[in-house]
């Protein structure tokens, strides 16, 4: 197993620091885009809703499109995409406890 490196992940109006393998810092970096980029869509088709509800709503998205994002990376099993479910669950079971 490679070494783990630290990065920010700036996700809504939060940074946390997570730590990936090497390999997987780009595609890591990557999925927090696509939520950010999310995130602003959501914020202007449903305006005044809170960030915790935008994070809901983009966890859904990201979720439901899953099979579309395995099939564009063309490959049937990538276990980054998990990752990145897994952080967005992180983020919001933190979310949650605040």
């Amino acid at each position: 197993m490679a070494e783990l490196i630290p990065i920010s992940a700036q996700i809504g109006d939060r940074t946390y620091r997570i730590k990936v393998e090497p390999k997987d810092e780009a595609l890591v970096r990557k999925t927090i885009q696509q939520i950010n980029d999310k995130i602003m869509e959501l914020k202007t088709l449903y305006v005044g809703k809170d960030m915790q509800d935008y994070i809901a709503m983009t966890m859904i998205w990201y979720a439901t499109q899953q099979p579309a994002i395995v099939s564009t990376a063309n490959t049937q099993e990538d276990p980054s995409i998990g990752q990145g479910l897994a952080l967005l669950e992180g983020l919001i079971e933190s979310g949650l406890q605040q």
